[in-house]
């Protein structure tokens, strides 16, 4: 089902969602958490859509706001999805206009669920100090994807400097799989050290840097990364020890990862590459400060160098 209400205020959006509740019989019982998306222009649906699926597995009241552009006066539209068309959550779409477009965090504030963490995603643009927004101030978890901004690379770089316990970024998420990979694979000879470590794929993608960054900070040795000019994503990662190179590749397009070692055969893994609301699942699992990734972020990136 979905509500449009027109010219209308946080408190009169609350009224329609208890009212709502009481006519269909659903229930703000059991959700676990109130998640904030921040528009910032285009198509919001592909982030709603993320959202929706989550919420099967973190009930949620997901509030969106979609500022809209002019100058007239000050309004506030506002679109209640529940059902089937909100998944497992309650789904409010906030679109002011005019001077409301200034006070969004005063505009959520009746909509936040008491006594469960908020959290704010931002799926395209974000701001460079996320704890310092004014949303961001009130949410336990901010949660930004710089792989969708223009300059990436420097974005990450504003991240790092404006680290605040809290923060993440989908694009680390993106590197969970090959992490744990690369884990395993260290872990079965935990004894030799890794000397050096080299980080393929595509350089202009963030979860590039970041991987390579947890293992500079991880390893405590040199990371590189290497652009590969097929790749949209990671493609492959070397561990370079004394006794040897592992190999890990999974080419662009590929679910294999294929490991080959200077002894013994190849053996190989799968590992699609991830949809937008599996990494957004994975950040919702923990809501406390990730403190590997700032680790990463702030320690270990300053180490990575380009091939």
């Amino acid at each position: 089902m979905i509500v449009t209400l027109q010219r209308t205020s946080s408190a009169d959006v609350v009224g329609e969602l208890v009212n709502l509740r009481e006519e269909g019989g659903a229930a703000a019982l059991g959700r676990v958490m109130t998640l904030v998306i921040i528009s910032s222009g285009g198509d919001i649906e592909p982030a709603l859509e993320a959202a929706n699926q989550a919420s099967r597995e973190h009930p949620s009241r997901v509030v969106v706001i979609e500022p809209q552009e002019g100058d007239g006066e000050p309004r506030l539209d506002a679109e209640i999805r529940i059902g089937g068309d909100a998944g497992a959550a309650e789904v409010v779409i906030l679109r002011p206009l005019g001077a409301t477009r200034e006070s969004m965090d005063t505009l959520i504030t009746p909509l936040l669920l008491p006594d469960t963490p908020l959290v704010a995603w931002w799926p395209k643009d974000s701001p460079t100090d996320l704890a310092g927004d004014p949303l961001g101030r009130l949410a336990q978890r901010r949660i930004s994807d710089v792989g969708e901004v223009s300059d990436p690379i420097g974005r990450l770089q504003a991240l790092r400097e404006h680290y605040a316990p809290g923060d993440t970024d989908l694009s680390w998420a993106r590197t969970t799989l090959w992490r744990g990979l690369s884990a395993g694979v260290v872990e079965a000879d935990p004894t030799t050290p890794i000397t050096e470590v080299l980080v393929q794929g595509n350089t202009d993608r963030p979860s590039t840097h970041l991987l390579a960054a947890w293992f500079a900070d991880r390893l405590q040795c040199a990371a590189q990364v290497e652009h590969d000019s097929d790749a949209s994503v990671i493609t492959g990662v070397e561990l370079h020890r004394p006794t040897g190179v592992i190999r890990m590749r999974r080419p662009e397009g590929s679910g294999v990862v294929t490991i080959r070692t200077d002894s013994g055969p190849p053996r190989q893994v799968a590992m699609a590459k991830r949809p937008l609301q599996d990494s957004l699942m994975e950040d919702l699992r923990h809501l406390d400060p990730d403190e590997i990734y700032g680790r990463a972020l702030v320690h270990g990136l300053s180490g990575v160098a380009v091939r």
